[in-house]
């Protein structure tokens, strides 16, 4: 006792002992500050028991299948009972063997990381954090305070762990960890790591897959098998010797697996990237406007973003994703053929005029402009050169480009909308805003308005049908002179000039597009009867009262004429394209319901649709469309109307079948550039073959037989009757002789 006593009263030994008391009494205030919530309040228990954490709304397509999310957490909620075993098998073995037998804080694993790790320095020992304490973090996350903030965070970590371990059984806590936990990516939960790294339901993952997933928790970004793969398979192989060593799997079993090569399978549910992104972006601009409209049974609004949404749309994914393939192949080779028929006389490079008009536009200079910078400074903000990514269709670059350079990049590429719709419903089935949304935001199906050029005829000759005029009526191909309008002569694509003593049936004129009868048609029925004939088919747009109206001057909106083509294989009823069908909240609740919405009334009769719908087959089989027949040996029934505006600016495509409707365009975002010529802007030549493509790609899938293998339905006696006539016929010798050459007449205009 007195050799104690003596051993405590030398300094050393009484000032170690101080400094050990001073730092257990520290560490114990530090904790009781914690617990009492100096440092921010803890969750209660009743807190834990009803955690609510952000779920992302997913988006469906018809037939259920994930096709996009909006979130802020990438994460998608499952319950115990869809974890595969081996998945748990493997998180257990690599993230805390001793789960099962401590109560959040693993005393003996801490332990060894204190022995290991501070006294003999051996990084191996890992960090003792549980899986418990990695869930507190999780759920609750981590905060920056001025002194000891990892400390203070850990003992945080610590009382909320033996909270959850006091209200949770085992499961629940491995259930509310893999749905929360981060993986690579900016991905929250298993499931979305699973559909987001091998495109399939975390039900269905392998030992290999599983054990890569559970690998990367050790480093996210280190081990992410998209970035590094060889790295990620070799954690993966640490993963399978952790379950080997604590008995979860056999050395045979490991053996094989080791020797098996990581394959991904990845899809991004980013924004701006994977299946269509356009689609998806137009469906988040309708959900914000209707969920202002709609409040949960407690009153309060519904989070886009964090409340676990299931929205059903009618996309057809796989429809989709032939469409989408479609157009790349087409405006792949047609943005090729585009720069080579400028060669060195590009507009996008050498028009002054368009390239300054242009850079006007930018909002970089706008926003120079207002802080009052002169043009000068303007202009070399705007020429100093940065790293870049490039859109090329040959694969995204990186180069040194100042905004300039970039702007003149993107001026020369053509853009392109294209919607198919199912024509009884107006459900959209597939939907294509542009070439590629990561570079070309706007949206040219829901945003878009443009000339339509021909394809808007078939509204002129269904007004004059409907109004009596037969079929089998005759108009001569010569050209008019109206002199009530600036002495306007439409002409004939081609610039030839045409006999004047050949006239064509309305039949033939139509499926050749021939523009001087489209006017005089025009002329005849009244602008009137037109104008109100268009309205009826749900187009809203206010169209202008003059001749060229015929000739598709008018711009409107892709949806809006995709769904009045509709009507001529929907019982002369046209349709409103609508994308979202309902509305599922995350406890399965129906929150809201969309059905489709159809014209009341028919907007002409059943013998003006058969007549148009005949006449539009000849588009087809024998007019300005004929190398769907050709070109790309379709056998389908094909109805359509092909259509190139003035100057080559746009180039259109309407594709009528049985069950889909399906319209196109084509042409550039600056509307000061067009084709170099008409037989590589014409619509038969730059809209047209994404449907020739597109309509190939689902003739080898029995999936769409409804659709590809369906018939129109079979005309009436009467319009047999009244077609039955010659396309074309030549004026008699009287007339020939003493016919006028040019004729100048007054446009009826007047509404």
């Amino acid at each position: 006792m007195n050799g104690m006593l003596s051993v405590l009263k030398k300094k050393w030994v009484k000032w170690s002992l101080i400094a050990g008391i001073s730092v257990v009494l520290f560490f114990a205030i530090i904790y009781i500050s914690v617990f009492l919530g100096v440092f921010g309040k803890l969750p209660s228990i009743e807190d834990l028991g009803s955690i609510k954490q952000a779920e992302a709304t997913q988006v469906l397509d018809k037939d259920g299948k994930l096709i996009g999310k909006y979130y802020i957490y990438d994460r998608q909620p499952l319950e115990f009972q869809e974890f595969p075993k081996h998945l748990i098998d493997a998180l257990v073995a690599t993230e805390d063997v001793r789960f099962y037998e401590h109560d959040g804080i693993d005393n003996v694993s801490l332990m060894r990381v204190f022995i290991k790790n501070i006294i003999f320095q051996d990084k191996s020992a890992g960090g003792g954090s549980t899986i418990t304490l990695q869930l507190a973090k999780n759920l609750f996350g981590r905060k920056n305070y001025a002194m000891f903030s990892m400390l203070i965070n850990k003992f945080k970590e610590s009382i909320i762990a033996k909270r959850i371990e006091n209200i949770y059984s085992k499961e629940d806590i491995l259930t509310l960890y893999l749905n929360t936990v981060p993986f690579p990516d900016n991905t929250y939960g298993i499931e979305s790591a699973s559909r987001k790294f091998f495109n399939k339901p975390a039900s269905k993952l392998t030992h290999s897959e599983a054990s890569t997933l559970v690998g990367t928790l050790k480093a996210t970004t280190y081990y992410n098998p998209r970035l590094h793969l060889e790295r990620s398979q070799s954690r993966r192989n640490v993963v399978f010797q952790q379950m080997l060593k604590y008995g979860y799997i056999s050395q045979d079993s490991v053996a094989l697996l080791t020797s098996q090569e990581l394959v991904l399978n990845y899809k991004s549910f980013n924004h701006d990237v994977g299946l269509a992104p356009y689609f998806r972006a137009q469906v988040k601009k309708e959900l914000a406007v209707i969920l202002d409209s709609i409040k949960k049974p407690d009153g309060s609004a519904y989070d886009l973003y964090r409340d676990g949404l299931i929205v059903h749309t009618t996309l057809d994914s796989t429809m989709q994703a032939l469409a989408e393939a479609s157009m790349k192949e087409h405006l792949t080779d047609l943005q090729r053929v585009h720069e080579k028929s400028y060669g060195k006389s590009a507009p996008w490079i050498t028009n002054k005029t368009i390239v300054q008009s242009a850079i006007k536009n930018l909002p970089q200079y706008k926003s120079y402009q207002k802080a009052g910078l002169t043009e000068t400074q303007i202009l070399d903000s705007l020429s100093v050169k940065r790293k870049a990514e490039l859109f090329n269709w040959t694969g995204d670059t990186i180069q040194n480009l100042s905004t300039i350079d970039s702007l003149k990049h993107y001026l020369k590429f053509l853009n392109t909308g294209m919607l198919a719709i199912a024509p009884k419903t107006g459900a959209i089935q597939a939907y294509i805003g542009g070439i590629d949304f990561r570079f070309f935001k706007y949206d040219h199906v829901s945003q878009s308005e443009r000339q339509v050029g021909s394809t808007f005829k078939p509204f002129v000759y269904t007004a004059a049908i409907e109004n009596g005029m037969k079929p089998c009526k005759y108009f001569s191909l010569q050209a008019v002179t109206y002199t009530n309008f600036d002495n306007w002569t439409p002409t004939n694509s081609g610039g030839e000039e045409e006999d004047p003593h050949l006239n064509y049936n309305l039949e033939m004129a139509l499926s050749h597009s021939v523009n001087t009868i489209a006017v005089k048609v025009l002329n005849e029925v009244g602008i009137e009867h037109v104008i109100e004939q268009a309205e009826k088919l749900g187009i809203n747009k206010e169209l202008p009262i003059q001749p060229s109206l015929a000739l598709g001057v008018a711009e409107i909106n892709l949806k809006e004429l995709t769904g009045a083509y509709a009507s001529y294989v929907n019982a002369s009823k046209s349709v409103k394209p609508y994308a979202i069908t309902k509305i599922i909240d995350k406890n399965g609740h129906t929150i809201a319901v969309f059905e489709p919405q159809v014209m009341e009334q028919q907007a002409y009769s059943d013998y003006t649709r058969q007549v148009m719908l005949k006449i539009m087959q000849s588009t087809v089989n024998s007019g300005t469309a004929t190398r769907l027949r050709t070109a790309y040996n379709l056998k389908n029934d094909i109805a359509g109307k092909t259509g190139t505006t003035q100057n080559n600016k746009d180039g259109w495509f309407v594709g009528i079948t049985p069950n889909l409707v399906t319209v196109t365009w084509v042409g550039n975002d600056n509307h000061s550039i067009g084709f170099k010529s008409t037989n590589i802007g014409q619509g038969a030549n730059s809209a047209l073959p994404i449907f020739g493509k597109f309509y190939q790609k689902m003739n080898t899938d029995s999936h769409f037989d409804s659709i590809t293998k369906s018939h129109f339905e079979s005309v009436s006696q009467d319009v047999i009757n009244d077609l039955e006539c010659e396309p074309e016929k030549r004026d008699g010798f009287l007339k020939r002789l003493f016919g006028s050459k040019q004729k100048k007449k007054k446009f009826k205009a007047d509404k």
